[in-house]
């Protein structure tokens, strides 16, 4: 064969290699459609301009619970009475310097940092918690308030501007897992507006997740760990190398509704995530960073935006991160965050809530801040 022919020859076999290896790319990218691109996986830079400075030379304490209401408002609830005397010396008797003052417990802001409402506290016939927890906002402009100190077995309602409208539970000892007129020191609430029900991950005192009707508060049903009847017996400490427990344990400290119905809830200190129809009926559970022990891994989620809400957030103030969570399999797939005081660090990350557009706040205890996440990839594209 001439040289030519060698040459022609071989031009022709590696075009027909090329086209095989494309048509094999092209194969594999058809029979794995779940396999995520990397702009696909959320990824986010910290926005160190958000929020903006309070008014009235106030200061926020521990972060209790944050939220993003319809309007894509984000709506904090904090501890002033978590404050030092250093950090509000403007009140003390002489004032010890010009900053600062409690702000009060409840901040609406907007997307750009802008605070736009602030109310909370004790007022006229009603007891106010004695240690904020929880926030929730849902469509028809009620505000959903919990609290965790010994007394609070309660959730109060509230309009937008603060007007108290009732609640649930008392101000009063807790009593046991399975009473269906009191709580147990709730941590955070849930609201299914389609069937017009409120969850409760119920919560420090309790090891339940509890359902109302949200507008007569009426009782509808509770559930333990593993869909199990709760109870109050004394559970060893957390070992990572036993096997799962059925029952929750304290605190039961999140609770989130899918639009496909599933019902996911944080056991907190067992360091997992359980899964639940809305019945009750236990689907699943997922253990993330398992050697964690105290105060455990899984403190808050939140529920990607896209339509088929792909991902979950997962906010861990042992471990100082946040996981994204493919929701199909549990699988993590990124994590963002570190333990420290800088702009995108986190000291005892407490609770997190995530908007339409992807922007991710959070709200630390020790670190007594919130911040905000800008999305960079294109998850929402």
């Amino acid at each position: 064969m001439a040289p030519w022919q060698d040459r022609a020859h071989f031009n022709r076999s590696l075009v027909r290699v090329s086209q095989a290896f494309f048509i094999l790319i092209a194969a594999i990218a058809f029979a794995l459609p779940n396999v995520a691109k990397a702009g696909d996986v959320p990824t986010f830079a910290v926005d160190a301009s958000w929020p903006k400075q309070l008014p009235n030379n106030w200061i926020i304490g521990q972060i209790g619970g944050i939220t993003v209401d319809w309007q894509g408002h984000i709506w904090v609830i904090h501890r002033p009475r978590s404050l030092i005397d250093g950090e509000k010396a403007a009140t003390l008797n002489p004032p010890r310097a010009k900053c600062c003052v409690p702000a009060p417990p409840v901040l609406e802001f907007d997307v750009d940092g802008n605070l736009l409402r602030s109310w909370g506290g004790p007022g006229d016939g009603y007891e106010w918690v004695g240690r904020e927890h929880g926030i929730e906002v849902d469509e028809r402009g009620f505000v959903w308030i919990g609290g965790n100190a010994d007394n609070d077995s309660a959730i109060l309602k509230f309009t937008l501007d603060g007007k108290y409208l009732g609640q649930i539970g008392k101000i009063a000892p807790r009593t046991n897992s399975n009473d269906t007129t009191q709580l147990g020191r709730p941590a955070e609430i849930a609201i299914d507006k389609d069937a017009n029900e409120l969850y409760i991950a119920d919560g420090y005192g309790n090891r339940r997740v509890i359902v109302f009707d949200a507008t007569t508060l009426a009782y509808k049903r509770h559930w333990g760990g593993h869909g199990k009847i709760p109870n109050d017996d004394k559970q060893p400490p957390y070992d990572p190398s036993a096997a799962s427990q059925e029952q929750f344990g304290n605190p039961v400290h999140c609770i989130k509704i899918a639009n496909d119905g599933l019902v996911y809830v944080c056991d907190r200190s067992q360091d997992r995530i359980e899964v639940f129809r809305k019945d009750g009926t236990f689907v699943k559970e997922w253990i993330y960073e398992k050697d964690s022990r105290g105060d455990g891994a899984v403190f808050d989620l939140a529920l990607w935006p896209d339509p088929k809400q792909t991902y979950l957030l997962n906010a861990d103030g042992t471990n100082n991160e946040i996981r994204v969570i493919k929701r199909e399999d549990g699988s993590v797939v990124g994590t963002f965050g570190h333990t420290g005081r800088n702009a995108g660090q986190f000291a005892l990350l407490h609770a997190m809530a995530v908007d339409a557009k992807g922007n991710v706040y959070t709200g630390e205890v020790e670190g007594k801040r919130i911040q905000k996440f800008r999305l960079t990839s294109d998850a929402l594209k």
